[in-house]
């Protein structure tokens, strides 16, 4: 597992030991930041988070392409430890958050993000769960761009956001959405 493009472009990352982490492969993070970059044009500057982070390829990802900031969540042990390790091999703590808890259970938000990368366990429906509260909690503005990646045979069903775009590749659906345009 690589970095796919960027200041790191190129550099390995821990995988978590064992198989309870299912790590997104390189070609699938390529489509996703392809598809993010054609919406976004760039990450520079953008708070992002990484929710189910695992190895926290997606979050290491962005903050590769010039993001400002990423809050990784990741509530199972094995794989913090390998977050923690890719975090400090890339030297960009000062950048990085590590949340040990479930995505449940975060709260407010202090102001809302501008990308949201969410790769749950697939089959688990915990992806619209966690978006749900995160609209809630004030995570979710009008400029945030959200990414869900499930099974290719899992159909993503999203409350209170608009489809935006999905890709399959391989074994993964990548999903797209943005909050709701605001009646004209």
């Amino acid at each position: 597992m690589r970095i796919v493009a960027g200041e790191w472009r190129g550099r390995k990352l821990v995988a978590p030991v064992g198989d309870t982490t299912r790590p997104t492969a390189d070609r699938t993070r390529e489509t996703l930041f392809s598809m993010l970059v054609s919406r976004l044009g760039s990450f520079e500057g953008l708070a992002v988070a990484d929710l189910f982070a695992g190895s926290g390829a997606l979050g290491l990802e962005a903050l590769s392409r010039g993001a400002a900031s990423c809050i990784f969540v990741e509530q199972d042990a094995p794989a913090i430890r390998a977050l923690r390790s890719n975090i400090s091999n890339l030297q960009t703590q000062a950048r990085s958050d590590v949340r040990a808890s479930s995505v449940l259970s975060l709260g407010p938000a202090k102001a809302p993000l501008d990308l949201i990368l969410l790769d749950p366990p697939y089959h688990s429906g915990a992806g619209a769960v966690a978006i749900e509260k995160l609209r809630r909690l004030g995570w979710i503005g009008p400029q945030t761009w959200i990414s869900l990646e499930t099974a290719v045979d899992e159909e993503p069903r999203v409350k209170g956001l608009e489809f935006a775009v999905d890709r399959k590749v391989g074994k993964a659906r990548l999903t797209l959405f943005t909050a709701p345009s605001e009646p004209g």
